[in-house]
């Protein structure tokens, strides 16, 4: 009756040890680091870098725990700080020959002590929030006027192609501030082009007004289209802030909009606050530009004469010079997306598609079919320095989804379809506000969290133990366990524990032992109802399973419903909140069974159970705290539970 197959008690012991296994690494600690990542947009790390690094701590006689490819960045672990700055020196000069123009990011920072064997299974640490593992804080302001600017330059181009296209007359287009303002010499045609212009030009209203001899439509942005655009701006640049982050190697950075124009960004475990604000400030703009190929050109390159005049000069990718108009023919806001695959109509070599927006669709319209078999450059600008993408030959008339191949095999189409979907700014960011979370005071608040939870399940414990006697202990081994569980499965996930994660760890233990409460209530019951101990163990636990499924489902309904709505520390204590529901789950019901199966389970002539003191009504004989060999306690008062 009471007694588990030999699977259960092997599947048991194998999340035993799983558990054991992935929580180990959270106890090893953190040792410090150089993290090394890609400085430029256009510059791939590649496996070699590993060897790479080896090579420059083995010259500056610097020794390493270890260096490895870790994602986007190699890594290599100190025993003390001391090694590292040196080992930080030797490879930023080995790396960086120019310090004004780095082409890589040398940067401190912190990673788990646990053996490599463990990193080889994924048996990783959690990863720690700002709050816990300290980091930077910064508050960023997005330039709204700048996005409105850039909006109301893409909208004169919009309008000189618009007129273009219906052979309409004007004097001149010109933005003034965030208008567009159209002059024209006869009223007729500004009341055709008005009429044009409002159809198509949807988000802008036009006024007309008179000029001297000339007349004027001046285009402004409606209040409900300025919103819109400084939304997106927003979007786009957090879309584009995760980008670059991302190459810190911090866990779970924290990006997300703060009021209307503000941005916050949170770090944890970025020690070199300097390298941080760099890597944030290096955010990319994207721009597409005719590539000059007249003989002015031509000589400049032969390095025979000056950069024509409306031009510039650039590097591609393999390091050859090419000149550049200073035109933007389109910029990355109208890039919609860029995926690595095949030209179906070129021997299925490699290529990348591209999608623009409507507005770009048409400006690519026109610039391809009045330049076929010419060169499109495509730029990426960090921290004021371009580079050349790649720089296709436009074979026929282009729309808004073409595809750039040629010369490239599939790992080239890949970085590239990375590199354009990385995107750009829509409008610049200032940092207003800065701070600084040492790791002191991270390391007090994981004190701290760590005795709130020790002592809650201590207390916990005690009262289980008192009150239930052995089945206490049953119960107090599979919180345990439960805890066990509840880290490993974090640990798995990666997932990132903050304060009010460790509160929702503490609310697990209490929430958890609710159910073997239930339990052994129940068991009590059946004794008291007249069952014998091994037939109140397995009622017990079989009919008190409905009670507890559906308290944890109502419970589980709530916790979901703050994952899915939730942003902030408020998702991160869902998380824990529900991870720990589903993990008391299978410890409060299979493991603690588990448990009082093996100890009572071969016992055939089983006369009391070690629950508590059972009340019986009077005249009977009341299942006491003894055990096998003890003799039962006579029951007191009727209907009473003590």
């Amino acid at each position: 009756m009471n007694r588990y197959p030999w699977w259960k008690y092997l599947m048991l012991g194998v999340a035993l040890v799983i558990g054991l296994l992935y929580t180990l690494p959270n106890f090893y600690g953190e040792a410090p680091a150089v993290q090394i990542s890609s400085g430029k947009a256009t510059v791939k790390l590649e496996a070699a870098m590993v060897n790479r690094i080896e090579g420059v701590l083995a010259q500056a006689a610097v020794k390493a725990d270890f260096v490895q490819m870790d994602g986007n960045s190699v890594k290599a672990r100190f025993a003390d700080t001391d090694t590292q700055l040196k080992a930080k020196d030797a490879i930023s000069k080995a790396l960086n020959p120019d310090p004004a123009n780095p082409s890589w990011i040398v940067a401190l920072n912190l990673i788990s002590r646990s053996p490599t064997w463990m990193a080889s299974i994924h048996a990783l640490p959690m990863y720690l929030g700002l709050d816990l593992r300290g980091g930077v804080h910064f508050l960023m302001q997005v330039d709204m006027k700048a996005a409105l600017t850039k909006k109301a330059e893409a909208f004169t181009g919009d309008v000189r192609s618009l007129l273009r296209d219906k052979n309409i007359r004007h004097a001149g287009i010109s933005r003034d501030g965030n208008d567009v303002v159209v002059r024209f010499r006869d009223r007729a045609v500004l009341t055709q082009a008005q009429a044009l212009l409002s159809e198509q030009l949807t988000d802008l209203q036009w006024l007309e007004s008179a000029e001297g001899a000339d007349f004027k439509l001046s285009g402004s942005l409606k209040p409900e289209a300025a919103k819109r655009v400084q939304d997106a701006a927003i979007r786009q640049n957090i879309t584009t802030l995760h980008n670059r982050v991302n190459e810190l190697g911090t866990s779970e950075p924290v990006i997300q909009q703060q009021g209307a124009d503000r941005v916050v960004v949170q770090l944890p475990g970025v020690q070199d606050t300097a390298r941080a604000k760099d890597i944030i400030g290096r955010t990319a703009t994207l721009e597409l530009r005719m590539v000059n190929t007249s003989t002015e050109a031509l000589e400049a390159l032969r390095g025979a004469g000056p950069v024509p005049f409306g031009s510039e000069k650039y590097l591609e990718r393999d390091g050859s010079p090419i000149i550049v108009y200073r035109q933007v023919v389109l910029t990355g806001d109208s890039l919609t997306d860029a995926q690595a695959g095949f030209d179906g109509n070129n021997s299925n070599e490699p290529a990348v598609h591209l999608t623009v927006d409507a507005k770009g669709g048409r400006i690519m319209r026109d610039i391809s079919r009045e330049n076929i078999g010419k060169r499109m450059a495509i730029l990426l600008f960090e921290k004021g320095k371009g580079e050349v993408v790649t720089a296709p030959s436009i074979r026929g008339e282009l729309g808004n989804r073409f595809q750039i191949s040629g010369r490239m095999n599939t790992a080239e189409a890949t970085d590239t379809a990375l590199l354009l979907r990385a995107g750009s700014l829509a409008a610049p960011m200032e940092i207003i506000e800065e701070k600084t979370i040492g790791p002191t005071l991270g390391a007090d608040n994981i004190a701290k969290g760590m005795l709130s939870v020790a002592y809650g399940f201590a207390a916990i414990a005690v009262f289980m133990c008192l009150y239930y006697l052995l089945f206490g202990v049953f119960s107090t081994l599979a919180l345990g366990f439960n805890l066990l569980l509840l880290v490993a499965v974090l640990s798995m996930l990666q997932a990132t524990l903050t304060l009010p994660g460790m509160a929702a760890i503490a609310l697990a233990l209490g929430m958890a032992i609710d159910a073997n409460v239930l339990i052994n209530e129940r068991v009590r019951e059946e004794l008291r109802g007249g069952a014998s101990p091994q037939a109140a163990i397995s009622a017990g636990y079989e009919r008190a399973f409905a009670t507890i499924l559906d308290s944890n489902i109502t419970t589980l309904i709530a916790g979901l419903a703050l994952l899915a709505f939730g942003s902030g520390f408020v998702r991160g204590f869902a998380m824990v909140h529900c991870l720990g529901i589903l993990t008391s789950m299978f410890s409060a019901v299979m493991f603690s069974r588990g448990l009082v199966n093996l100890w009572y389970g071969s016992k055939k002539k089983l006369k009391s159970v070690s629950i508590g003191q059972v009340w019986k009504p009077a005249g009977s004989v009341a299942t006491g705290p003894a055990d096998d060999d003890e003799p039962p306690a006579q029951a007191a008062s009727p209907a009473t539970k003590g």
